[in-house]
């Protein structure tokens, strides 16, 4: 299949048009034919190993998640199918629900025998609603009652409470649109989207159940399914409540993107790659979106390019599971074989008709190519930094948990990590963790556990954790330009307990890192840092961080650092970007363009009733989670009281 030619007039950026996707999209789904059942009802990609669901969930996630593509491409198509894609998945789907939960070569499990199956339904019923006239409507009757009987138990109350409930609401709204089961369809959907409503925190921003779960299920579940649920179904009302979240949301969201195309690699499920571009693209589809057309395809196309041009396909033309190529540390439990076609939902621009702006207009630059941003994410307690320079993408975290952390307990690397960045780790195990400020105890540095946010401000955020029982850190992250100024604030720590901070992992070709002690640094020498191998990570091999060290003084001990990560060649150091002056415990931060920030730490430092028993059932009068840049505490529902669900 010939690759279509580059414009550089219409798409000066990427020289991608839509031509491109279509093609894409096409050799994705002949790649997997090979690996078809002997019907199409199981797709059975090869991979190192299954997910937990077993083999037999694995085959039908490589069955769903490359329909959902084939109906993205047939559907933006409007039922033009030169490859035959719906006529092998509607013999696939007829062979799948003819023996459901059998050991027939074709049979897909039961979804009331595995949860997985849930998950796999969604993908099922969007793509037949999507290519209803095409597929749904010309199946015969036996068939059509063997897939609404299979997907029925889907209606019921999701057995994880997360994002699960968003699959239910997908099965519900395709089961409505073809007239099955209307009344029930409709309790699903409206159970569904209240159970989603708890989880809304303000400026477009979810948490994925009750914990400080902030990553890109925000954008690729609970804003994708509900809004793309209202549009297909021409409910005005749904799509007034839950598309102004979607276009707050895509404010922030567009600052994830590097200026080579990189979404921002942070949480979990990273594996599903250019599922990223999903949100963009249905923001404009609804008319819900800050961007402009322009801008939604250069986002979306420097994505797609992003991920192929460095290896996400092997040799057959299936995805990998990995980042570039494959990457072991990344893979979730959950994860099959499968799994990364999760990425369909990256192709819903292809709904949009060839004449739309989102394919006729030149692309614009992402805001990384454009300016200098520092940016704080209020509800998520998380701080993005950007630089026109580079291109580059840093995220500092002050406030987003794994769903499973726990004071004292492993840290994720997908979460605990105080930054992360578009061309950065993070490390794995046992290599040491970069972006991270712990204590030594008995030679090993301590975990993060949870971080509950402390504020946000502009330019700035801050969090508490506690690393050790009895200790408690207020952490704060200043930045402008490529500088930040790294502070942490020790409590209740023994004198003389070892503390250590480390840097950016850095690979060979990747950016340079800079880490440079401003206050409280001092051993094991002069306090300047000593860089550590760090191995491999998803950047590749190689990577090598830095890290200062220095001992507790008194009860309480400050740790300050300059730290830097850029591309730019030849950088000054650090140190010249930013003077910062410490008095107790307040920085005084004077930046090279001669702007200036102050931050008080004992201001901030209002301790937690959650960490604090005599304290618990104090509120916090000045509590505002709506406020972007509020400078007090924002105490949310405890993550440590959440059920623990099982990840998707």
């Amino acid at each position: 299949m010939p690759t279509p030619p580059e414009n550089r007039e219409l798409s000066p950026y990427t020289g991608w048009t839509r031509a491109h996707w279509e093609t894409t999209a096409d050799r994705l789904l002949l790649a997997v034919r090979p690996f078809a059942s002997p019907r199409h009802g199981l797709i059975d990609l090869p991979g190192p190993r299954p997910s937990w669901s077993g083999a037999r969930s694995d085959g039908l996630e490589g069955w769903a998640r490359t329909f959902l593509l084939a109906a993205l491409r047939v559907a933006g198509a409007k039922g033009e199918d030169p490859y035959g894609h719906l006529d092998r998945y509607a013999e696939g789907l007829a062979a799948g629900t003819a023996k459901p939960g059998t050991d027939d070569p074709d049979s897909w499990p039961l979804t009331t025998d595995t949860r997985q199956a849930i998950v796999e339904a969604a993908s099922v019923a969007l793509g037949l609603r999507l290519t209803r006239p095409w597929l749904w409507d010309r199946l015969d009757d036996r068939t059509r009652r063997q897939v609404a009987d299979w997907l029925r138990p889907a209606l019921g109350a999701s057995p994880v409470d997360n994002n699960w409930w968003l699959f239910g609401l997908t099965v519900a709204g395709f089961l409505q649109d073809a007239g099955i089961d209307t009344d029930r369809a409709a309790a699903t959907i409206d159970r569904s989207l209240a159970r989603v409503d708890d989880w809304y925190l303000g400026d477009g921003w979810y948490s994925d159940g009750d914990n400080r779960a902030f990553d890109h299920y925000n954008a690729w579940a609970l804003h994708f399914y509900p809004v793309l649920h209202a549009h297909l179904a021409g409910d005005r009302e749904l799509l007034d409540r839950y598309g102004p979240r979607l276009r707050a949301h895509l404010d922030d969201y567009v600052h994830l993107f590097d200026a080579d195309g990189a979404p921002l690699p942070y949480g979990r499920s990273l594996i599903y790659r250019f599922a990223a571009a999903a949100a963009p693209w249905l923001g404009t589809l609804t008319g819900h979106t800050p961007l402009t057309p322009g801008a939604t395809r250069r986002l979306a196309s420097g994505t797609l390019r992003y991920f192929l041009d460095r290896g996400a396909t092997d040799t057959n033309g299936l995805l990998t599971l990995g980042w570039h190529g494959p990457y072991p540390p990344l893979v979730q439990e959950y994860s099959g074989p499968g799994s990364p076609y999760w990425a369909s939902k990256g192709f819903l621009g292809l709904l949009l008709p060839a004449d739309h702006p989102a394919w006729t207009d030149p692309e614009e630059p992402l805001p990384a190519e454009r300016a200098d941003t520092v940016r704080p994410f209020a509800p998520a307690g998380l701080l993005v930094q950007t630089t026109a320079a580079d291109g580059l993408v840093r995220l500092h975290n002050h406030g987003s948990n794994h769903v499973h952390s726990a004071e004292a307990g492993e840290d994720d690397p997908g979460y605990a990590r105080q930054s992360y960045s578009t061309r950065t780790g993070p490390t794995t195990g046992p290599a040491p963790a970069d972006n991270h400020f712990a204590l030594v105890v008995e030679g090993r540095p301590t975990h993060r556990g949870p971080a509950v946010p402390a504020g946000t401000g502009p330019g700035w955020a801050a969090s508490r954790h506690t690393p050790y029982p009895g200790v408690r850190v207020l952490s704060a992250t200043l930045a402008h330009g490529r500088a930040e100024v790294r502070a942490h604030l020790v409590l209740g720590a023994p004198e003389g307990t070892p503390v250590r901070q480390t840097g950016w992992a850095t690979t060979p070709e990747g950016p340079s890192a800079q880490l440079h002690p401003v206050h409280g640094y001092g051993y094991p020498a002069d306090g300047e840092a000593v860089e550590l191998p760090t191995g491999e990570t998803l950047q590749g091999p190689g990577s090598r961080t830095r890290a200062l060290h220095g001992v507790t003084v008194g009860p309480t001990a400050l740790f300050v650092a300059l730290a830097s990560l850029t591309a730019e060649p030849d950088p000054a150091p650090v140190a010249d970007l930013a003077n910062v002056l410490v008095t107790g415990h307040t920085l005084r931060v004077t930046w090279r363009n001669g702007t200036t920030a102050r931050l008080d730490l004992d201001a901030i430092d209002t301790p937690d009733p959650r960490e604090d028993p005599d304290l618990r059932g104090t509120p916090d009068p000045d509590d505002d989670p709506d406020s972007r840049d509020h400078p007090h505490p924002h105490h949310d529902p405890d993550p440590r009281d959440a059920p623990e669900p099982e990840d998707l």
